[in-house]
């Protein structure tokens, strides 16, 4: 395929999804994402797309929002890999607030094996994915329904929010960075939000990669508020979104990465090491051993000679005592 009909072809997904990673777009097109970097620097240069992080949107993308139907073709692997990870971190029994969006759907679906939970949402989707599963219970807020992402918002769901107290809230957003948090392009969808996250203890926070670095309108949870990254390993070449990922590990946020080597994910928050991924990196608290504990006047001896000693030194005695009668 010739630049020309690659690059054609780029702003085609552009217009028809609003925003397209990277990486869907290399696997479209044929080629690496090296190439396609290059082809997406170009039709910027026209005007004709704007660069995000780990991919293209369309001019003036600070402030659109793409439909639910163009949103669930982004990132699909990721997501659910992201999904499978936060699911995970649910316990049997435990109350939390799950918000709106594609990511949170694919952790509702698998979070119907999970008994005794309560699931407080805003979001039909969420529900939907958890209306067959007779072990967990769904309570639903109020509010007005915006048809873009099947979510409730406005004053009466917030309402429905006040006085609620769960241990932690499942959120995603359209972009976040460690200046300023997680944000999204729609001032309801992000004062809703903010509700869900006055109701929990803890909050957890999942974005794929190509929202890192992203930052929209209206913040929804700054960076001070959240208490965990749930994202997927980046591409080895994205040095901006391992430097955004040491960033938000720098304030305290603790990362975990879906797909990375080992167990599937690892946690921390920020440490030194010789992984070169920060968002890999985990502190542990290794104890310093204490000194070795010495038998009185054994010297370098060991305290199994010394004791091997004193039977062999009594039986002398006796020999000697003896010999004198």
């Amino acid at each position: 395929m010739f630049a020309a009909e690659r690059r054609q072809l780029i702003l085609e997904m552009v217009r028809a999804n609003g925003a397209v990673s990277l990486r869907e777009l290399a696997r479209v097109v044929q080629t690496s994402e090296v190439t396609v970097r290059r082809d997406v620097r170009a039709l910027e240069a026209e005007g004709l797309l704007d660069r995000r992080h780990g991919g293209a949107v369309l001019p003036g993308g600070f402030t659109r929002e793409s439909g639910f139907p163009q949103k669930s073709h982004l990132a699909t692997a990721e997501k659910t890999a992201i999904a499978d990870l936060a699911a995970g971190m649910v316990e049997e029994g435990e109350a939390i607030v799950v918000g709106a969006g594609t990511t949170t759907q694919e952790l509702a679906r698998r979070l119907a094996r999970v008994p005794g939970l309560t699931v407080v949402t805003n979001s039909l989707l969420v529900a939907q994915a958890l209306a067959h599963a007779n072990r967990v219970e769904v309570v639903m807020t109020g509010g007005t329904l915006r048809g873009s992402n099947y979510a409730l918002v406005g004053s009466g769901a917030e309402q429905s929010l006040q006085g609620l107290r769960v241990s932690r809230a499942f959120l995603s957003g359209s972009g976040l960075t460690a200046e300023r948090g997680l944000s999204t392009s729609n001032m309801l969808s992000a004062s809703v939000d903010r509700a869900l996250v006055q109701a929990a203890a803890e909050v957890v926070v999942l974005a794929d990669h190509t929202k890192l670095g992203t930052d929209t309108m209206f913040q929804t949870v700054p960076t001070d508020l959240i208490t965990r990254l749930v994202t997927d390993e980046p591409p080895a070449h994205d040095d901006r979104a391992a430097t955004e990922l040491q960033a938000l590990a720098d304030q305290g946020v603790q990362i975990a990465v879906a797909g990375a080597s080992g167990s599937g994910g690892s946690t921390g928050s920020g440490s030194s090491g010789g992984d070169a991924n920060p968002a890999r990196q985990q502190r542990r608290d290794v104890p310093v051993p204490g000194p070795r504990r010495q038998v009185p006047g054994a010297g370098l001896r060991s305290a199994a000679t010394v004791l091997g000693e004193q039977p062999a030194a009594q039986e002398r005695a006796r020999v000697a005592d003896l010999r004198r009668r």
